[in-house]
């Protein structure tokens, strides 16, 4: 009986260890996923855009299929990667974030470049066929675009993640990044859901709500989310170049120039003054959020070039083999 005794008391105390240690997970996936708010808010200001020239039908779809590819880009390819990485490789994980980096600020910039030049477009689109003739080809490259930008961001946000982390036994560590990656997955691709769902919640207040001021609300709603995605697209735009020109400036002070980041951290500081005494900080985070986004912009610019002439026709032979192959 004492025997029993003894061994129900273990197993008590194996519970209590594992639930210890289920709260240690999330508690620090929690801290973690704070720390990297900065571009989980990027990733989803960029993703309404994605679906935007669609049927209201397919809105829902497009941003599932697109937060399971987030969900695969975290658990499948960044978890393992950033885990070896930081045992084995550390030195390695700048220049990759640079890269992801410089991406960014290549497509903050083409789509300003669209922007300012609207009829130099790709000569496809010129007799209208790309755009009208195959929706599924269309949203398959909707898709695709939504799922590589995911993969920078979602690179940047477990990079952030991982360096929040305590250091720890590599199967903690491994279970607060995949607590991380789904909490921080549901939490964007719902908030992405609600925003472009809205109108429709909006036409569904102002035909059936019992009361007039709600009726009123929602053709209000209905009205303005037109605006609030044109402004999400702007806030996702400027992202991309914001995230991508600090990915720059924080790899360039890893990598031992550290010229750039404390130029732009003094001058945030001097402005930051400027701003009334409860507004320091968000003064010096504004200063150094639009020195970022101008040198992502600037690098961008450079890069654009190099992306639609280099990069851009050896990337599409590439994957136009690979399809060639399937299929064939």
């Amino acid at each position: 009986m004492s025997g029993l005794l003894a061994l129900l008391d273990d197993v008590a105390g194996i519970a209590k260890m594992a639930a210890a240690s289920v709260d240690d997970v999330v508690g620090q996936a929690a801290k973690a996923g704070a720390k990297a708010a900065g571009a989980v808010i990027d990733d989803a200001a960029v993703t309404p855009k994605y679906v935007q020239g669609f049927e209201a039908a397919r809105e829902l779809p497009i941003i599932w299929r697109i937060a399971r590819g987030s969900l695969i880009n975290k658990l499948v390819f960044l978890l393992p990667t950033g885990l070896a990485l930081s045992a084995f490789a550390p030195w390695a994980i700048p220049p990759l974030l640079m890269l992801g980096g410089g991406y960014l600020c290549f497509e903050g910039a083409e789509k300003i470049a669209h922007v300012m030049r609207p009829h130099h477009d790709h000569p496809e689109d010129a007799g209208g066929k790309k755009a009208a003739g195959d929706p599924r080809h269309l949203e398959e490259e909707k898709i695709e675009g939504a799922i590589k930008t995911d993969f920078i961001l979602s690179a940047e946000i477990m990079t952030i993640a991982l360096a929040a982390i305590p250091e720890s036994t590599f199967w903690m560590e491994a279970a607060t990044l995949a607590t991380v990656a789904v909490m921080i997955t549901a939490a964007v691709y719902g908030a992405v859901a609600l925003i472009v769902k809205m109108d429709d919640v909006g036409l569904y207040m102002s035909a059936n709500a019992a009361l007039g001021p709600t009726r009123w609300l929602g053709r209000k709603i209905v009205k303005g989310m037109p605006w609030v995605m044109r402004l999400l697209s702007i806030v996702g735009t400027a992202a991309m170049l914001w995230v991508g020109g600090s990915i720059i400036v924080h790899g360039l002070a890893e990598l031992g120039w550290h010229a750039p980041e404390n130029f732009i951290h003094h001058q945030a500081e001097i402005v930051s003054h400027l701003f009334p005494e409860g507004m320091v900080g968000f003064g010096a985070w504004l200063t150094k959020a639009v020195m970022d986004g101008i040198l992502g912009l600037a690098l961008g610019i450079v890069l654009i070039p190099i992306g639609t002439k280099v990069v851009g026709p050896i990337w599409s032979r590439i994957f136009a083999k690979k399809k060639t192959g399937a299929h064939g």
